[in-house]
């Protein structure tokens, strides 16, 4: 498959991190999803039913970190994953979490996963 929905930059607050400081916290991180989708069927009915619903997609990353709450990036990008390809029927998932802040000398730190079928 070569199609994909895409969703960049969606910033979510959440509680994160490995200190015990940052568990009485909640940060901000950033997270980009390419999601494998065909788009052709929704392309040739003009009918929203056939598409990815990003809006819906990008609430239910919004509902995962409200409720996982994980001290790693790593888990919670793997969890996520997992979570929007049994969701949505998504094949595949390519994903960033970008954690401003971290590092103060880096403007971000973060991991990428791809999960899935492409």
């Amino acid at each position: 498959m070569n199609d994909s929905v895409l969703i960049e930059g969606l910033a979510v607050e959440t509680v994160i991190g490995v200190y015990e400081w940052e568990r009485e916290i909640h940060q901000e991180l950033r997270v980009d999803l390419e999601m494998a989708w065909d788009n052709q069927p929704a392309a040739a009915s003009d009918d929203v039913a056939q598409a990815l619903d990003y809006a819906a997609v990008s609430d239910h990353v919004r509902d995962f970190f409200e409720s996982c709450q994980p001290a790693l990036l790593e888990t919670a990008a793997e969890q996520l994953a997992g979570s929007i390809m049994s969701t949505f029927s998504v094949p595949g998932v390519r994903l960033t979490l970008w954690k401003p802040g971290a590092v103060p000398a880096a403007r971000q730190v973060g991991v990428r996963i791809q999960r899935g079928r492409w």
